[in-house]
């Protein structure tokens, strides 16, 4: 066993020579803490690098605390970049001393410009206020400013951009840009005031200040097909059964707060889009229930799926009603092409008013059950036949509808 002492002496020796405008520090090692095993000291090592590596898993948000998230509506102060200054000076190096007048040009400022991307689904990472980069002030030797980049703000699909009344712009396509404040001009230097009656202009203009708008936006869900219902229909479920779309599914009412788009898979690649919408209940026109904050997302969609609930006494009195909402929202509405599906059909009571309701309504009902899958195939058949129609109606009008 070596002492101590002598551990000491050795820590000691090495210590001095490392710098010498610091004292030596005296360091004692005791032998108990040499002679600990390095397993010991590496397994303790690694145990807190796995704790710093760790990262807590995120929580599932519920339904409620999405709605906070899904933002349809903002009013946004937009201003574009200020131009820079330009510049007053003159040339000036030896032997050269008549240089004449040598003041750049300022930068433009950047606009600030809304496009339409596919992976944005809600108005909620748009800010209140935007500003576009100011353009650089001009500089000697004829040196000119830097331009304001612009400033792009990524707004879902089928985004209207509104200013007071007036809609000005509807971003409906990937891809869609709109010029929402304009950038500033930059000045002028005074080389560009040279003339030959003025060989020693010292005139020099400012930047002029971006342009200042508020612009309201709304968001219209973009979708193919709309389920329209009374709440606690089944149109969560029945989206979750024909596509990979997770709505929130419970037995009260208006389990769904926001809507949700299911895409559908066809062979040959094709995809059909289908909205679930909050549910309506009566007097939803006059901004009832949830009301005009959902109606809107139904003008987007080309044809409609009405969801009726089979086990609640008088089932057509349903159908009457969403269609007078949706007539007294916006004339017209209720007559696009649309089929009605009566929905829970694998309880008794449904089954027992099924033959009533397909008096009435003769074959533009498809009962089905979303909670067992039964007769899903015809819902699935008539929803590609119903979208073939409509994209054959767009190209004989020479629109190209949108391909997802």
């Amino acid at each position: 066993m070596v002492p101590a002492r002598l551990f000491s002496a050795r820590w000691q020796t090495a210590l001095e020579g490392v710098g010498r405008r610091t004292p030596p520090t005296r360091l004692i090692l005791w032998p108990s803490q040499l002679l600990q095993p390095a397993a010991k000291l590496l397994s303790v090592s690694c145990a807190n690098c796995a704790k710093r590596q760790e990262s807590p898993q995120k929580k599932l948000l519920s339904e409620k605390q999405l709605k906070r998230y899904f933002v349809d509506h903002r009013q946004v102060l937009v201003r574009g970049g200020d131009g820079g200054h330009g510049a007053s000076c003159f040339h000036s190096e030896p032997r050269k001393e008549f240089g004449g007048p040598s003041g750049g040009d300022g930068g433009s400022g950047g606009h600030v410009i809304l496009r339409a991307d596919r992976q944005v689904k809600s108005l909620s990472s748009v800010l209140t206020r935007y500003q576009g980069p100011h353009g650089e002030d001009g500089s000697r030797k004829n040196r000119c400013g830097r331009n304001g980049g612009p400033l792009y703000i990524r707004v879902p699909l089928g985004t209207l951009v509104k200013e007071g009344e007036d809609t000005v712009a509807d971003l409906s396509h990937p891809g869609d840009e709109y010029i929402a404040a304009l950038g500033g001009t930059g000045g002028k230097g005074n080389r560009f005031f040279l003339a030959n009656d003025n060989r020693a202009p010292v005139t020099c203009t400012p930047g002029q200040p971006g342009q200042e708008r508020v612009l309201f936006l709304e968001l219209k869900t973009v979708a193919d097909a709309g389920m329209v219902g009374f709440p606690n229909a089944g149109k969560s479920l029945l989206l979750r059964a024909i596509s990979r779309a997770t709505p929130a599914v419970a037995a009260y009412p208006f389990t769904t707060l926001k809507p949700h788009v299911g895409v559908v898979h066809y062979e040959g690649h094709q995809q059909v889009t289908v909205a679930d919408v909050p549910g309506i209940v009566r007097g939803a026109h006059q901004n009832r229930g949830l009301g005009l904050a959902f109606l809107r997302h139904i003008q987007r969609c080309s044809f409609l799926l009405f969801v009726v609930d089979l086990s609640v006494p008088d089932p057509w009195a349903q159908l009457q009603d969403l269609k007078y909402e949706l007539e007294k929202y916006e004339e017209g509405l209720s007559e696009r092409p649309h089929v009605v599906l009566g929905n829970k059909i694998d309880l008794p009571a449904a089954r027992a008013r099924l033959p009533e309701l397909q008096a009435r309504l003769g074959r533009t009902l498809i009962p089905l059950s979303a909670a067992t899958g039964e007769n899903l195939e015809a819902l699935l058949l008539r929803l590609k036949e119903l979208h073939d129609d409509h994209v054959e109606a767009e190209r004989a009008r020479g629109h190209q509808p949108p391909s997802w």
